[in-house]
């Protein structure tokens, strides 16, 4: 099974008279849309109550539902005391996300700063193992963190460093950005081999289930030479990448991710757009 979704909700949930998040799962459902990743980009601060009452709506509508940790954490950070807070982020994301049933946590790994990229690593591997150390003493084993590939070149998070992240753990999960990895590679991100061999690189490297199972963030974005500028609608054309040629490797590798839209404003209707393509693409074969 494959489930499609926004990350947060559009314009046009609070357009159609919509007011809370816990409305999100049902009105979801009425676009034929499964998936919902629930942003806490700029905290946890969601009270135990609403967080619950969003799982029980989503589960009423069969709805999977993920979450986005704050986009402050920084794994690499130089100083301790903002190392030690990431991990401490990562665990109030998980916490939310039990109150609410979400079984996967999107995590931002942080930036270069003054650090070499091996150096950066190895600053972020060890915060990164203590998260997981603690993520399970505290009851939140069944939790999947998915470190996602960030859009800037001087992110820490290319394609590579995710996957090492994520031989730390069996569990742990891709967040493949495919919108992150056309701005940080300067478009590079064209046609069905392309997308091949993103997936034949994670499948080497973590294995077949995995890879059946990926985190995926897509939208088009605009980038400069620095990388990722700003995430734009499927309707804007002039920007890549191309959903098709990704839908064309989901079908024929036979791959069951959860696809969450990040267009600008309209990531819900843009997820609908992003199944009808998939659909019509599967119906072809």
């Amino acid at each position: 099974m494959i489930w499609f979704g926004p990350s947060g909700n559009s314009e046009k949930f609070y357009e159609d008279g919509n007011k809370h998040s816990h409305q999100m799962p049902e009105w979801l459902k009425n676009m034929g849309l499964n998936a919902y990743e629930y942003q806490c980009n700029k905290g946890t601060n969601i009270k135990k109550e609403t967080a619950e009452k969003i799982g029980i709506e989503a589960k009423k509508a069969g709805v999977r539902l993920s979450i986005h940790a704050p986009y402050y954490i920084n794994l690499s950070s130089g100083e301790e005391i903002k190392r030690k807070n990431s991990v401490q982020y990562i665990l109030n994301t998980c916490r939310v996300a039990k109150w609410m049933g979400a079984d996967r946590v999107v995590i931002h790994p942080g930036s270069i700063g003054k650090f070499s990229r091996e150096e950066a690593m190895m600053t972020a591997l060890p915060v990164l193992a203590e998260a997981i150390k603690k993520a399970d003493e505290s009851g939140f084993s069944e939790i999947t963190l998915c470190p996602e590939v960030l859009g800037k070149i001087n992110n820490l998070g290319s394609l590579d460093e995710v996957i090492t992240m994520c031989e730390l753990d069996e569990r742990m999960i891709p967040c493949i950005d495919f919108g992150h990895i056309y701005a940080r590679t300067l478009g590079a991100l064209n046609g069905t081999d392309d997308y091949n061999a993103i997936f034949d690189k994670i499948e080497n490297s973590l294995g077949t289930e995995r890879t059946r199972k990926l985190h995926i963030h897509f939208s088009r974005i605009e980038f400069t030479q620095a990388g990722e500028r700003k995430h734009h609608t499927l309707q804007d054309t002039e920007y890549g990448p191309e959903f098709e040629d990704l839908a064309r490797v989901l079908i024929e590798r036979k791959i069951e991710p959860v696809v969450i839209c990040e267009s600008r404003g309209r990531m819900a209707e843009d997820a609908v757009i992003l199944k009808e393509i998939y659909e019509k693409e599967r119906n072809e074969k």
